[in-house]
């Protein structure tokens, strides 16, 4: 059985999630405890929670401490079969979190599968489905996956009520993926979504944007959001090169002016094209487990990307707990950071 210390490191729901899945693809038995223990509410939220439940329905397995709000968690793998399933987060909570739980336990499986998950789409603590479907899925299709994801209905925070609709063959293999320089003509353009709440909201973020970065208006997209389960307002920025796509988001508040929110959103955007780093923050972190996976079969990946966040080096410790990887990260001059990952 492998224990894992759920304070260590970011101290969240990622180690709650890359452990599961690790679990269910090596199959080795996991206890979990200190859950969640570096948050301010420790302990299994509902979003933690529906993987946990998710994760265990597909690799037929059994688990103990599955409740809300539990510290610890025992779970003993079967057998990844595939087929169609149906969860329900119940709240606001990210139905993405969710399928990038379930996501290499399926590819994984012994036949296709269809997979419904209903909660949030587009809530800021979690990848937006935008960056689930537009960023992470086609990287993992140029490793040989072949997964892809529509949207049904948005869910924003808090009324929650969206749904996500994945399908998935079997992948039992990974290749290596090398993402190393961004190359190409950047495109970029500016979409702003918009839910129950006037559509100026929208242009007046895509206004700001595209001035700002010198763009024409055939660069920007505002979308009426409907059906959606309550009000809500995500303006994201979309940086496309040959082989990958950076999008950098940012989501509207009450009380908060659209202009202030497409601002916060353009920093970020500027802050990623002023290094040379083609990887940003929060696809790192998301690369290290199929990365991990091509390694365990034969396959080295690398990438570069800027500093590494705690949620990455956090990672990085787990996959190696389950898998026999060498894993290594070069800090450069400049402030970038190579990462390799390799069979051991």
């Amino acid at each position: 059985m492998i224990e894992i210390n759920g304070s260590e490191g970011e101290g969240g729901g990622q180690i709650v999630r890359s452990s599961l899945a690790l679990a269910a693809v090596t199959g080795q038995e996991i206890r979990l405890t200190n859950i969640r223990g570096g948050r301010s509410k420790p302990g299994l939220l509902r979003q933690h929670l529906a993987g946990v439940r998710a994760i265990t329905q597909i690799c037929q397995g059994e688990t103990t401490g599955d409740e809300l709000g539990s510290n610890e968690l025992t779970m003993r793998p079967g057998s990844l079969v595939g087929g169609d399933f149906r969860f329900d987060v119940g709240s606001a909570g990210s139905a993405v979190l969710v399928a990038q739980t379930i996501l290499p336990a399926l590819m994984m499986a012994e036949r296709p599968s269809t997979v419904t998950i209903g909660g949030g789409t587009h809530a800021a603590w979690a990848p937006p489905l935008d960056f689930f479907k537009r960023c992470y899925l086609p990287l993992l299709e140029q490793m040989g996956a072949k997964a892809s994801v529509q949207l049904d209905a948005y869910g924003f925070y808090p009324a929650g009520g969206g749904r996500i609709v994945m399908h998935v063959e079997p992948t039992p293999v990974l290749s290596g993926l090398r993402l190393v320089h961004r190359t190409g003509e950047m495109r970029g353009r500016v979409i702003a979504l918009v839910a129950k709440v006037p559509l100026s909201v929208g242009e007046r973020e895509c206004d700001v944007i595209a001035r700002k970065m010198g763009w024409d208006g055939s660069a920007c997209q505002v979308i009426d959001a409907q059906p959606s389960g309550g009000p809500g307002n995500v303006v994201m920025i979309e940086l496309g090169f040959d082989s990958f796509t950076e999008l950098f988001i940012g989501f509207g508040k009450v009380g908060v002016k659209a202009e202030h929110v497409a601002r916060t959103t353009l920093r970020q955007a500027r802050q990623y094209l002023t290094g040379e780093a083609p990887v940003g923050e929060y696809l790192a972190d998301q690369l290290l487990l199929p990365m991990g996976l091509a390694a365990r079969s034969g396959h080295a990946s690398e990438f570069v990307t800027g500093p590494l966040s705690l949620h990455s080096q956090t990672h990085i410790t787990v996959l190696q707990r389950f898998l026999d990887l060498d894993i290594q990260t070069f800090e450069k001059e400049n402030g970038s950071v190579r990462v390799a990952i390799s069979p051991a």
